[in-house]
């Protein structure tokens, strides 16, 4: 995983409240085995008409935001199915940052499995930085400030997942690196393992 670190990108607004895990991704695409390719799908039925064809009233089909790392988006977002294919979707399009009031749990989660800082601020915070969508954002995880137009917030995050955050480790990766420790474990405790 890349670490994260210092992330600066203006944003792209997705101004709409309860966005939820199908219409980040939809489930007639779940059927990839790789994290990969899933970012031509986010947002897909919000994306594109039943032709296929780009809808141009939708933020990502235009062209003022595009290459944005930072997802500005409002209350409860990621909500519904606990399918980690929406974080991959979003990473996958080219977002390292969701900035939003407040997200669903499982999304919460997925988000620091897949290298996706996903950033908790005020309803207040949030509505300026709506109001004010092509200031610079720069968001620093080691000091945990999201600065933009001149404002410094700060963000909770927990200490491990900012760790793993900030190194780049998912899980496995974190698992790998104890892998002398879980092999002295295996050869002092092999009376406990059954036997084959």
């Amino acid at each position: 995983m890349k670490p994260f670190t210092i992330l600066k990108s203006k944003a792209t607004p997705l101004d709409r409240v309860n966005v939820d895990t199908d219409q980040i991704v939809p489930k007639q695409f779940l059927k990839l085995v790789n994290r990969t390719g899933f970012g031509k799908y986010l947002f897909y039925d919000w994306r594109f008409d039943r032709d296929g064809k780009p809808r141009s009233d939708f933020v990502l089909n235009n062209p003022r935001y595009s290459g944005r790392q930072i997802m500005l988006a409002r209350d409860n977002f990621g909500s519904g199915s606990s399918r980690e294919h929406a974080a991959w979707a979003i990473l996958d399009y080219g977002f390292r940052a969701v900035i939003a009031p407040s997200f669903a749990d499982i999304f919460y989660n997925n988000c620091f499995k897949n290298g996706i800082l996903p950033v908790r601020l005020k309803p207040d915070e949030i509505d300026h930085l709506f109001n004010n969508e092509d200031v610079d954002i720069e968001i620093d995880l080691a000091t945990q400030l999201v600065v933009a137009g001149g404002r410094n917030r700060h963000f909770e995050i927990d200490a491990f997942r900012k760790k793993l955050l900030l190194e780049g480790l998912d899980i496995m990766e974190l698992t790998l690196q104890l892998e002398d420790n879980i092999a002295r474990y295996e050869r002092q405790n092999r009376g406990f393992a059954p036997s084959s």
